[in-house]
């Protein structure tokens, strides 16, 4: 398997399956101005850009390379900070973004320096890429490109900054040159066909569920992995090895996002990147209170809805979203059978659901009704940025005007309160524009004896209910009244 590091070929087909990209840029390739923070994906220092092919140009978007598997790069450009002056041809030496760092003082002692570079040089990417006006101011581009990158000395404003600088200028003709058609792959080959077969060190691309499939079959105990933001931490973090891994990001049909007359089908590895364009249009709420806040950047350029859903997680961001909806999930196995599964019945228990060995998850299922519904999406946690909820509330106002309730971070899996729900569907809750504090007050004494949390370094039992009691009484009086003014932050 081969990729292109920055604008030479290079081959990975004695590389171990779980091989991050960050161990090989410094371990085998010498390139160690990409540096190792976290290891999980929450510092940014080992942040590069990844361009993939996209009708016949190089779409480049900053990614965490601890926990991005060099094996996943085939067809694909990798650019670090060791050779973005040479790949760009910036004069005399440095890029508009390194000289703005310089020159308004962004770094300390420069160990985050490399990853805020390569953050600030993807947004500098996508603008000169972009020829359409946009109504995001420049600082506000910047924050978000930013939000994946700790900064552990220096402090953020002459960054921030220099970011703003180096979007100031004119970066129309900025670019990254294009590899050469040597070093460019064939996308079309099927790795079905060329994967590595070694037991020891088995890794697979392939292009079509039907290869998917079949590589399950003869792969069992493979594991799948599609942007790695989770999985990976067992290596980076937990120091296991998966020698067995399918990689579905170049399976198609599971990257799609498709509209039928009722319902949204969207394609398991559809990345949060691609989501965030989807919800813009289709579920502004979830594009506006939750999906900005969804881990970082990076994250969102490569992590997925289904590994998030997959992952089991009980403070995961998107289940509770998805359970509030009634979301449908499609299941198939290794001989291409097919089931339709509610996701209120999926989670069994703590990082246990109903996925069989031999079975992945294909596609979600959410109904327009659904999707129209009032919707409210509260999300608390320690900072605001990239970071874990403590806990996350989602209500629906159904058409019937009772209430769908789902909580992340109050049960072992994420959850439907629906002793709650019961409850508020036979005591009306709002009526004419005006709430029933008796029986939200109710509701909320049926929240504390539905869940029972636990309390860890995020927070205390008696906090999260307190806090998922005050989010229902925020989200009741939102519903009865869409004009009143919460609070400073909406999520607090």
């Amino acid at each position: 398997m081969q990729f292109t590091l920055n604008n030479e070929s290079v081959d990975t087909q004695d590389i171990g399956s779980d091989v991050s990209l960050l161990d090989y840029l410094r371990e085998n390739q010498n390139l160690t101005g990409t540096k190792e923070g976290c290891a999980s994906g929450d510092c940014g220092a080992c942040t590069v850009l990844v361009g993939t092919q996209t009708e016949g140009q190089m779409t480049y978007k900053a990614v965490n390379s601890c926990i991005y598997p060099v094996k996943s790069l085939s067809d694909q450009h990798v650019v670090t900070i060791d050779k973005l002056q040479e790949v760009t041809q910036s004069s005399p030496n440095l890029t508009s973004v390194q000289q703005e760092m310089f020159e308004c003082h962004g770094s300390q002692c420069g160990f985050c320096t490399p990853g805020f570079v390569m953050s600030l040089t993807a947004l500098q990417l996508e603008k000169s890429a972009n020829s359409e006006a946009t109504d995001e101011p420049g600082r506000e581009q910047v924050l978000d490109a930013i939000s994946g990158n700790l900064c552990r000395c220096t402090g953020y404003r002459p960054i921030v900054k220099a970011g703003c600088n180096a979007l100031e200028k004119d970066n129309q003709t900025f670019k990254i040159v294009q590899p050469s058609s040597k070093n460019a792959q064939n996308s079309a080959t099927n790795e079905y066909q060329t994967a590595t077969t070694n037991l020891e060190n088995f890794f697979a691309k392939p292009v079509t569920e039907k290869d998917l499939q079949a590589w399950l079959l003869l792969y069992p105990q493979a594991q799948l992995i599609a942007g790695g933001t989770d999985l990976m931490l067992a290596v980076t973090q937990q120091y296991q090895s998966i020698p067995q891994l399918i990689d579905l990001t170049h399976i198609e049909s599971l990257q799609n996002i498709n509209e039928t007359q009722s319902h949204f089908e969207i394609g398991a590895a559809v990345s949060y990147q691609k989501l965030e364009s989807f919800a813009k249009q289709q579920a502004p709420v979830l594009y506006q209170q939750l999906l900005h806040r969804l881990g970082s950047r990076q994250i969102r350029n490569r992590g997925t809805i289904g590994g998030n859903i997959c992952n089991a997680s009980p403070i995961g961001d998107m289940p509770p979203y998805l359970l509030a909806l009634n979301a449908e999930l499609e299941i198939i196995n290794n001989q291409g059978q097919s089931r339709r599964l509610a996701i209120t019945e999926f989670y069994l228990d703590y990082k246990k659901t109903q996925l069989q060995e031999n079975e992945y998850l294909a596609r979600i299922y959410i109904t327009k009704e659904a999707l129209a519904q009032p919707i409210q999406i509260f999300k608390i946690s320690k900072r605001y940025e990239d970071d874990i909820s403590s806990v996350l509330g989602v209500f629906v106002l159904t058409n019937s005007g009772t209430m769908n309730i789902a909580l992340g971070g109050m049960a072992a899996i994420p959850k439907r309160a629906f002793e709650t729900e019961s409850l508020l569907g036979e005591h009306p809750f709002n009526s004419d524009a005006k709430i029933n504090p008796n029986v939200i007050e109710q509701a909320c004494e049926m929240l504390a004896k539905e869940f029972s949390p636990m309390t860890d370094v995020r927070a205390s039992a008696e906090y999260r209910i307190a806090a998922t009691q005050n989010l229902l009484r925020k989200a009741s009086i939102a519903f009865s009244q869409s004009d009143e003014q919460l609070g400073v932050y909406h999520h607090a």
